[in-house]
């Protein structure tokens, strides 16, 4: 159970639920199969799958949850033939041309006919929460993504006071402080070989590197024409690598050899126990990591926090 990546919520007022209250909130949502007619459904599962019954699982105050959706997939080809196939068969027995409105009509009656045989499309999301950090935590590669379960647990909740974290000073600012040394490198923090640099301007371009070595003199020709650093790969205490944007966006997460190793004294014939000890492994580096990516980016911005 690693996560990929890691879109944080910071909660903006004291907020704590118990994992039994967790529970019963996320069962009134639980996830169901798409109906006949349905292009769409979404819902809470067991994070453990087939291996769990329970829509939350819990170690040392943090609770894991997952949200699926499921899509019925429709080729935009065949349904596109289909449409044209009747539109035709009207033309020629009714002698006359079908128009535009009518076409969108007929469209959605096909999709229905259709729908009953489609292919589905599931897709899982994890999250966790984790109250005494004061945070949630998504695994998801976009910031719509995240911001979805986001929304889709407040409606389950009645309530969920989160919003993205923010830092004293913009993210762009410190990554292109860091590669041209006007702002010094953190110690904890390791540059990889990978970088977006983009022009501020109105029209401005987008350069990509990978592979490179982001003190080399072509980064730096870049950076004294005034582009700016806005994703930058980093490894953080020699122990987790990943790509941090200027959202505060953590994509392409790598967890190093020595959270692996503990995790290869667990009993692996115990499918269970071994879920458990990488996440418990995951979060307790996580609760490390977030606050002092904060701290490293100019300190957090606190003031729309409500405090205890």
């Amino acid at each position: 159970m690693w996560f990929r990546n890691a879109r944080v919520f910071r909660f903006t007022k004291p907020f704590d639920i118990s994992a039994e209250e967790l529970e019963e909130k996320l069962q009134a949502d639980a996830f169901k199969p798409c109906g006949p007619q349905e292009t769409s459904r979404q819902g809470w599962v067991p994070p453990l799958g087939k291996h769990g019954e329970q829509l939350v699982h819990s170690a040392n105050g943090y609770h894991l949850i997952a949200l699926r959706k499921e899509e019925k997939i429709l080729p935009g080809p065949v349904v596109k033939e289909a449409v044209e196939e009747k539109a035709e068969a009207i033309e020629f027995e009714q002698g006359r041309k079908v128009r535009r409105k009518e076409k969108d009509e007929i469209k959605e009656q096909v999709m229905l006919e259709m729908l009953p045989q489609a292919f589905s499309k599931n897709r899982r999301c994890f999250a966790y929460l984790a109250p005494q950090d004061g945070v949630l935590v998504v695994d998801a590669g976009s910031a719509k993504q995240a911001e979805d379960l986001a929304s889709t647990l407040r409606k389950s909740l009645g309530s969920l006071p989160v919003r993205p974290p923010a830092v004293e000073q913009a993210p762009a600012f410190t990554f292109t402080g860091w590669l041209n040394e006007s702002v010094d490198l953190p110690g904890k923090v390791v540059l990889g070989s990978e970088c977006e640099l983009k022009d501020p301007s109105e029209d401005g371009g987008v350069v990509r590197c990978k592979g490179l070595d982001l003190k080399a003199d072509e980064i730096r020709n870049h950076l004294d024409a005034g582009m700016q650093v806005t994703k930058l790969s980093l490894t953080w205490d020699d122990n987790v690598s990943f790509v941090l944007d200027e959202e505060l966006g953590i994509r392409r997460l790598k967890f190093g050899e020595t959270l692996q190793d503990q995790l290869d004294d667990v009993d692996v014939d115990d499918a269970v126990a071994k879920f458990d000890a990488a996440f418990t492994l995951m979060t307790l580096e996580l609760s490390r990591l977030i606050p002092g990516l904060l701290e490293v980016l100019g300190g957090e911005d606190r003031s729309a926090i409500v405090e205890e």
